[in-house]
């Protein structure tokens, strides 16, 4: 895979606010190999290095040396470190007798994986997986601690309800065993601050929703993904329902500024949504994507939709974050998949536009 683009990378150094809180900085890192991880590594090494903070990233993961075969411009980067292991048996002395002042628990399983689990293992990885972070954390005495969390914590979103909000009360049906996820989810962030109560140091929560950049899956359960993924090969765009579930897709450079000024600025014990309050419906987003490309894919639906039914959503507000960290989504979704695509076209090595 090649490097973020420039372009990518100054976006985030602009707008995150908050870079000199990361001066001499020890951050540890669970996830840093996934997709939010891998966005989170590139546009640390870059304020870190033009902006001379002079502070590291410890990065916990199963397999560094398979990450740096795909990633290999950051081999060797000053600032980063990666150590093997697993979250579900991580132990606070880790690093030995350093100390981190920030941590991001990002660590979740794939998409793959988590299809491959047991309800009941799902739900134990993600809770012991978080206890263990929290607990290093609280040993390390760390001043800012971020979970990655879920837009799944909501449960379903009512069909009348055009955008979620961090207040909304709704949880995943404890009586559905695939709700797994979303129940494990919920109760990471009850723990999140239960810790932080404790044990001192700011905890948040960046619940994420939709996403689309760069990095992001082509084989996985994201819809978006799979239509670049028949689009970039030439075939069709395959939609397996009737095309009306309403999403929202945040870019990932906006999604790393979001996750970096709420590690940095989120108030304590504080849930900040993270996504896109734009709406499209899976067809719309289907018809966006083949316009990013110059032979037009052709799109079938496989249902036919019920007229008068209110299509399912799944849509944050993310006013909360606007108004108390000035956050807001940059870049749209049409310019997002022309980045996306042009990303694509370079990882393949293409001299000409898909």
């Amino acid at each position: 895979m090649p490097p973020i683009f420039d372009k990518d990378l100054n976006h985030v150094l602009q707008h995150v606010s908050a870079w000199e809180n990361l001066r001499g900085a020890r951050i540890f890192i669970t996830g840093g190999t996934g997709f939010f991880g891998a966005w989170l590594l590139e546009t640390f090494c870059h304020a870190n290095e033009v902006l001379g903070l002079q502070a590291q990233a410890t990065i916990l993961s199963r397999d560094p040396q398979r990450f740096l075969a795909k990633m290999p411009h950051l081999q060797n980067r000053a600032g980063l470190r990666f150590f093997t292991g697993d979250v579900k048996t991580l132990e606070p002395d880790i690093a030995g007798a350093e100390n981190f002042s920030h941590v991001i628990h990002a660590a979740t399983a794939s998409g793959h994986e988590a299809h491959a689990l047991s309800p009941l293992e799902t739900f134990d990885t993600i809770l012991e997986g978080t206890r263990r972070v929290l607990r290093l954390a609280a040993q390390h005495k760390a001043q800012r601690f971020l979970l990655v969390s879920s837009g799944a914590v909501y449960g379903a979103q009512p069909r009348e309800l055009s955008h979620l909000n961090e207040e909304y009360s709704g949880a995943p049906d404890s009586q559905d065993l695939r709700a797994a996820y979303g129940a494990g989810k919920r109760a990471s962030e009850w723990l999140c601050h239960a810790y932080g109560e404790e044990y001192g140091g700011s905890t948040s929560v960046a619940r994420g929703f939709a996403f689309v950049g760069p990095h992001l899956p082509l084989d996985a359960h994201f819809a978006i993904g799979n239509f670049l993924r028949d689009a970039q090969n030439g075939g069709k765009i395959q939609i397996q329902g009737d095309g009306t579930p309403l999403r929202s897709y945040l870019y990932a450079a906006d999604l790393a500024v979001w996750l970096w000024e709420i590690l940095l600025r989120g108030q304590n014990g504080r849930a900040y949504n993270v996504g896109s309050e734009h709406a499209v419906s899976i067809l719309e987003t289907a018809q966006i994507v083949a316009d990013c490309f110059a032979c037009k894919p052709q799109i079938t639906v496989a249902q036919k939709a019920t007229a008068g039914v209110l299509a399912p959503r799944y849509v944050p507000s993310t006013q909360r974050a606007q108004s108390e960290l000035g956050l807001r989504e940059r870049i749209d979704l049409p310019e997002a998949l022309r980045r996306t695509r042009r990303f694509l076209n370079a990882s393949r090595g293409a001299s000409t536009p898909l």
